[in-house]
């Protein structure tokens, strides 16, 4: 336990299809004493035209993170060591900086990345509704993906490479941590 006898707590960032999720539940369930929170699993006010948002320079605090940060509270309180946080902001958002310790950043080439998106969100659409989502990547939602490291990346802490496995990367954060 570090000596401030609160959890460390560990913020995993990168683009969508990046690994963040994978590697978030990788670290929790393979370090004792741990636990994770999924920004995903939060249904959070926030910007309804995320593309707009990011024209507008994607501010994070347009995002209300009560729910959220009322979770990352309560594990507080518990006798944990680390909490790993699958976390798009970094330290951006002022609801949630200060309780970052480390802010890890997955670089994902954005041809794997969209690979694993197409892969875990389409597997049961149409040729048709692939090739739309395809082609409004192409067209559109790689702003999105190009904001984030133009934006986060810089802001994080430590870089890791998302085409190693996910065992890999979880020994480099765990080793820069100590």
């Amino acid at each position: 336990m570090n000596n401030l006898n609160k959890p460390i707590t560990i913020a995993i960032a990168g683009v969508s299809g990046g690994g963040k999720t994978a590697l978030t539940t990788h670290l929790a369930t393979h370090t004792n004493n741990a636990k994770a929170l999924f920004f995903d699993d939060y249904d959070l006010d926030g910007p309804e035209d995320v593309l707009e948002w990011i024209d507008r320079g994607a501010e994070s605090d347009e995002w209300n993170l009560e729910p959220f940060v009322a979770d990352f509270m309560e594990l507080l309180k518990q006798p944990l060591e680390y909490i790993f946080l699958d976390y798009p902001f970094a330290y951006q958002h002022t609801q949630m900086k200060e309780f970052i310790d480390l802010a890890v950043f997955i670089e994902t080439p954005l041809d794997l990345a969209l690979a694993r998106r197409v892969s875990r969100d389409f597997q049961n659409s149409s040729g048709e509704e692939i090739v739309a989502q395809v082609n409004h990547y192409a067209s559109h939602g790689r702003r999105a993906y190009l904001n984030m490291i133009e934006t986060i990346q810089p802001d994080s802490d430590l870089l890791v490479d998302g085409t190693l496995a996910v065992e890999v990367l979880a020994n480099q954060i765990m080793k820069s941590e100590k």
